[in-house]
């Protein structure tokens, strides 16, 4: 059988195009790679980024915490029960030995639940440098401290486990939403019960506070300015690449969920 001209040209025409397609749909193969690994690369870059400025941000918040609330201890606590020291001394009368011994008795009172609250203190300075000997420690010294107000019943339960050798980023976030959300509860909530538990099994470490407090209404709360507070509780837990969900109907339950194999 004979090929025509015209459809040996045709041919020629076809394979022609097929030849000029192929290098070009190459060409533009290898260029959409690239950029998909360059996004890629600028994406993981600025993931890096944010998490080592979120970490740092989450490390000065803990030492403000700390601060406040050594500072407001000193002032309202220690203060008080040292200011009530000096003025039961200068009461004392030399001439009345009864009331001498009385008022020596009361000096010595105050003086030890001075030191005993200064000995609550440096557990929780303490406290801060725990998180690089585990996430539950650094959370239970928390709730010890706030144990010593008398204000709340509080619960801890916890099979956490810091493993040899492992790096304490993801626990200094962690930790820091814990005591975003401990001082929600007692500030705002308003609550007298809350209860804690950090599970942690082969592949994930959870993180559930609850309270018996007022709770919310999350978009009412989002609206507001108030709302910044979840705001920065779901950002956070979203970059150490978990979950989180709160329920706030009776009283406030949040539950977050990371990776942690």
């Amino acid at each position: 059988m004979q090929i025509s001209s015209k459809d040996f040209v045709f041919l020629i025409g076809l394979a022609s195009v097929i030849f000029l397609i192929a290098p070009v749909s190459l060409i533009i193969y290898v260029a959409m790679y690239n950029n998909r690994k360059k996004r890629h690369e600028q994406e993981t870059a600025w993931l890096k980024t944010s998490f080592e400025n979120e970490l740092l941000k989450s490390q000065m918040e803990v030492q403000e915490q700390t601060m406040q609330t050594l500072a407001g201890h000193l002032h309202d606590n220690i203060g008080q029960l040292l200011s009530l020291t000096v003025v039961t001394l200068s009461a004392i009368k030399p001439d009345d030995p009864l009331k001498l011994r009385e008022k020596v008795d009361s000096a010595s009172q105050l003086a030890k639940r001075a030191i005993k609250e200064l000995r609550q203190l440096s557990r929780l300075i303490y406290g801060q440098e725990l998180i690089r000997m585990g996430l539950a420690k650094a959370i239970s010294f928390e709730l010890d401290y706030l144990k010593t107000a008398d204000l709340h019943a509080i619960s801890f339960n916890s099979n956490y486990e810091l493993p040899d050798g492992r790096k304490s980023d993801k626990e200094i976030i962690l930790f820091r939403i814990f005591q975003e959300i401990l001082n929600n509860a007692v500030r705002h909530a308003e609550a007298s019960a809350i209860d804690v538990v950090l599970q942690q099994d082969e592949q994930t470490l959870v993180m559930q506070i609850k309270d018996n407090g007022k709770g919310f209404v999350e978009e009412d709360v989002i609206k507001d300015k108030k709302g910044m507070g979840l705001f920065n509780i779901r950002k956070r837990v979203a970059l150490i690449g978990g979950e989180v969900s709160i329920a706030a109907q009776n009283g406030t339950e949040i539950k977050i969920v990371i990776p942690y194999p």
